[in-house]
């Protein structure tokens, strides 16, 4: 028996015959399946699952002992939630039926084709899977707590929406698929990406590639490396970031920048674990977990046929998307007072006070740069403050306006908003003008548009669609 630790996820391969356990446990290893322990004496498996934790079991039906019908029913009636696949050289109908009637997820007939086995281990282990997060999230939704706090100091909030998220990422630390953060810029995607690395607990390192302006060549030779004179310039060998993440986690910002001829080297990573280094026929195995995050609206880049659908699909086996600092306004007060003192620290200076109604005012901004965004402003609003307190003038801000109606003051005659509107615009009002505006001056040119307003194109494209519905 190969003994492993404690803590980790095991996969149990039960069977008489030494022999066999070793071509299934190098045939499961050569597969990517890691953490294979193989047991031959099956009076032992129930004394192992009681003591370590066990993510599926393949089982053989005819051993001396303790029969695998027998190793069955009680993993059946003691821990349900395992999947178990029943193994046999009895390949009739019978036993088939007999090992399925008492709770077997799979049966396979020996001689075992390869491919057959693998597929049916990766699919029990991902049912296995998917029950440990429900089980995991069904927690969290009784006890509202966090079991590891410590992974998510860095992350300042009181939102509810935010605390959903860590949640969630607890819930599928475990697992080793890939995961898709989305969000607009500067809402904190890396800071989540590292904690999903932290709460995994996995030995190897957080590894990041900004994948935006990569043409297909950088992007390969940084992702993957080179073989030494592989081009002009080569002069030495380089391993690339996906060896450098080995055992840890590859974290791709700005996925959806990535070229077609990218996209499908990406999806080959994905699919396979495998890859080449440029000019080499070597190939390499992976096993770095991949978090990718984008800021792009990845439906509308699917249907204008400039992401790939099973590149998408592969990537988001896990998904968040993290709300924008406007959507969770009860974070601005904590971060302005956090941001505050890091500033001060910075500048050696004595942490200023938050005057009266500058925190109201924040949370009338529309923040399109998000929470990198109060950062600047934070950081730049301490430098040039002297007073010991900050206000809204420190923030280029005038004074909040008051929730409650009140009668709206009349508009000079040389004012630009009495030609356009009539009155002064609501927000609302003026965002339509200005899209409208900038539609019309481009010809309609999405991308334009939103350069000319500021705005990211899958942004402006989703506000046209709302403003159409």
């Amino acid at each position: 028996m190969l003994v492993q630790s404690v803590n980790e996820k095991h996969m149990l391969v039960v069977d008489d015959e030494v022999g066999i356990l070793t071509e299934v446990s190098l045939l499961l290893a050569s597969s990517d399946i890691q953490n294979v322990t193989t047991i031959s004496d099956s009076t032992m498996v129930m004394d192992f699952i009681r003591t370590h934790q066990v993510s599926a079991v393949m089982l053989d039906w005819m051993m001396p002992k303790m029969s695998g019908s027998e190793v069955l029913q009680s993993i059946a009636a003691d821990y349900p939630e395992i999947p178990v696949i029943v193994m046999t050289a009895m390949g009739d109908v019978e036993t088939a039926v007999a090992a399925m009637k008492q709770g077997a997820f799979d049966f396979l007939a020996k001689p075992v084709d390869p491919n057959r086995l693998v597929a049916s281990v990766k699919k029990a282990l991902q049912v296995s899977d998917l029950g440990n997060q429900n089980k995991i999230l069904k927690d969290y939704l009784l006890a509202d707590k966090l079991r590891n706090p410590e992974a998510f100091e860095g992350i300042v909030t009181n939102s509810k929406k935010m605390r959903g998220i860590f949640q969630y990422i607890e819930a599928i630390a475990s697992s080793r698929l890939p995961v898709l953060i989305t969000g607009e810029t500067g809402a904190g995607k890396e800071l989540l990406a590292r904690a999903v690395h932290t709460v995994s607990r996995v030995k190897g390192p957080f590894v990041c590639l900004n994948a935006a302006g990569l043409d297909d060549m950088m992007f390969s030779d940084t992702l993957f490396g080179h073989k030494k004179g592989a081009f002009t310039g080569a002069d030495t060998a380089r391993d690339g970031m996906i060896a450098t993440a080995a055992g840890g986690t590859l974290f791709l910002d700005e996925i959806g920048d990535l070229s077609m001829a990218s996209q499908v080297k990406l999806l080959r990573l994905l699919q396979e674990k495998e890859y080449y280094r440029i000019g080499s026929d070597l190939l390499l195995k992976s096993d770095a977990r991949i978090i990718a995050a984008s800021n792009v609206d990845f439906a509308a880049l699917r249907a204008e046929g400039k992401f790939r659908h099973d590149l998408y699909f592969r990537l988001c086996a896990h998904e968040f998307h993290i709300p924008p600092l406007r959507e969770r306004v009860e974070d601005i007060g904590p971060l302005v007072a956090h941001f505050s003192q890091l500033a001060a620290e910075e500048l050696g200076k004595s942490v200023p006070a938050v005057g009266p109604g500058l925190i109201a005012s924040l949370q009338q901004c529309p923040f399109p740069g998000n929470v990198r965004e109060l950062y600047n402003m934070v950081h730049h609003a301490v430098t040039c403050n002297e007073t010991g307190i900050l206000t809204n003038a420190d923030f280029g801000l005038k004074a909040s306006i008051p929730k409650s109606p009140a009668a709206q003051p009349a508009l000079d005659a040389d004012n630009p908003f009495l030609a356009v509107f009539g009155k002064f615009p609501t927000v609302l009002q003026a965002e339509e003008y200005l899209i409208a505006e900038a539609m019309k001056l481009t010809n309609g040119n999405q991308t334009a548009a939103a350069e000319m307003l500021g705005l990211a194109r899958p942004t402006l494209n989703k506000r046209l669609r709302q403003d159409r519905q």
